[in-house]
């Protein structure tokens, strides 16, 4: 079996972070351990300047390959195109998205460093998976080297609608970066409309028969490979920490009250303010669950350097300390809002308490919480998930409560409901989702987009049967 060459964004050295590593990660690292490889990417420091070498570190059969990067390359990279740019933009926030030529060429600047620093690394027989938005333009940049080896992407992120990415001054060159690969990969079938009609009305390019696409000189399969979680590994923790500490104190402070959670990364396209004026709505138009249900927002900080994100963590402390001004009482506050992590085995005990998971992003490429949630729950007296229909877990778990998350009323509506919803259609709607979690597991999604990449022909394979060279050639 040929190896695998992963490249990410960040990169997950099992001695540095193997203990907060997530699902994404492990079935990553489990698919190099098996055919072995390398797993390329940033180390997560900054220093001075960018590393001239990349850091090797062999774990078994998998050698992890990461490159410092100086502030610089750091700042306009990633701080500056990729989650000033590319994330809010790909998000639908065009009001959020900074078009910043300079950030541009460090984002182009780091793609291409990535490219001239594993290019020496990659052999003949090698297949390579590059993975999110970071790293759109690196299939062109390896192409651009010469290499010919099957390569793979995998949009972890929403793909914007072709109105949405014409805003975006360099959507071209993006675009065309995407058709340097063999396989790119999309969370939904929203995406992979959105990006065959930027080929077929932009590019003037053409859509196949077989889901693949003709554009730019080149042949690439696009398809949708809707990423999942491990059922079994939720359901266990959950069962263990449900009778463990943390979850065993929440569960003495309910006092017997309801509990609905939420579960964030701290970012805009969560949706959390507009979660918590919702859940200020069914205080006001339920008032029969003052005094009996409260809400845990859980919501890590993340990029705080950024100043959107300062300013969302200002507005939800507000947003929070009003609610529980207006609504609290002495023995009851209605919102506890924490931006501390906890473990996941931590999370899946607080899912199983929960009689309500409120999961309503302004828009998402999966959102894995929900489906945790789901997998968390106890089959003989499960939760209810209120669901964003933007979320791309609601074109799997269609038996959640969809609501608009812009729609207050219809989401305090739905948290009612939630609520008062009888212990036979919880089951029902239960055991629909929890099939279509176990069906799209984290392992089949692994599985499903390497056989589609293993399918295309190597370099070596296409130099001795002569054969079209269309599926590989640089573009």
């Amino acid at each position: 079996m040929s190896r695998l060459v992963v490249v990410s964004n960040r990169v997950a050295v099992p001695d540095a972070q193997s203990a907060t590593s997530g699902g994404l990660a492990v079935a990553l690292r489990d698919a190099l351990r098996t055919c072995g490889g390398i797993w390329f990417g940033w180390s997560g420091k900054t220093t001075a300047q960018t590393a001239e070498t990349p850091t090797m570190t062999e774990v078994g059969p998998v050698t992890y390959a990461t490159l410092d990067l100086g502030r610089k390359d750091y700042n306009e990279y990633y701080n500056g195109f990729a989650n000033r740019t590319l994330w809010p933009l790909f998000h639908y926030r065009l009001d959020l998205a900074e078009f910043s030529h300079e950030n541009y060429t460090g984002y182009l600047r780091v793609n291409t460093l990535f490219a001239e620093k594993l290019r020496p690394l990659i052999e003949d027989d090698d297949h390579l998976w590059i993975h999110d938005y970071h790293l759109i333009p690196l299939g062109r940049e390896l192409r651009a080297l010469g290499l010919s080896h099957p390569m793979g992407f995998y949009l972890h992120t929403p793909f914007p609608a072709l109105e949405v990415l014409l805003a975006l001054p360099s959507h071209e060159l993006l675009v065309k970066s995407l058709c340097a690969y063999d396989v790119v990969g999309f969370q939904t079938e929203n995406d992979l409309r959105s990006f065959r009609d930027y080929i077929h009305y932009e590019a003037g390019g053409e859509i196949l028969d077989d889901k693949s696409v003709r554009a730019y000189g080149r042949l690439v399969r696009t398809q949708v490979f809707p990423i999942g979680i491990e059922r079994g590994q939720m359901e266990q923790a959950a069962a263990r920490a449900v009778e463990q500490g943390a979850a065993r104190r929440l569960e003495r402070t309910l006092h017997n009250r309801s509990l609905m959670i939420g579960v964030d990364r701290l970012d805009y396209s969560k949706g959390i303010p507009e979660r918590f004026r919702s859940f200020e709505r069914f205080l006001e138009q339920y008032p029969a669950h003052r005094g009996q249900v409260s809400m845990m927002q859980i919501a890590p900080l993340s990029r705080s350097e950024v100043p959107e994100y300062k300013a969302i963590r200002d507005q939800l402390e507000g947003l929070a300390g009003y609610i529980n001004g207006r609504y609290g009482d002495f023995d009851w506050m209605p919102l506890h809002y924490l931006t501390k992590n906890f473990q996941r085995e931590t999370l899946a005990g607080f899912f199983r308490l929960s009689r309500v998971g409120v999961v309503t992003p302004l828009r998402d490429g999966m959102n894995l919480v929900a489906k945790e949630y789901v997998a968390s729950q106890d089959p003989n007296y499960p939760g209810v998930l209120v669901l964003s229909r933007f979320a791309g877990a609601a074109r799997e778990l269609d038996a959640a409560l969809l609501v608009n998350p812009y729609d207050h009323e219809g989401v305090a509506a739905a948290l009612h409901q939630g609520l008062i919803m009888s212990l036979e259609e919880r089951r029902e709607r239960w055991q629909s989702m929890i099939e279509k979690v176990q069906s799209n597991s984290l392992e089949n999604w692994r599985e499903r987009f390497l056989t589609v990449l293993r399918s295309v022909p190597t370099p070596m394979a296409v130099r001795s049967t002569g054969g079209d060279t269309a599926s590989t050639g640089s573009g």
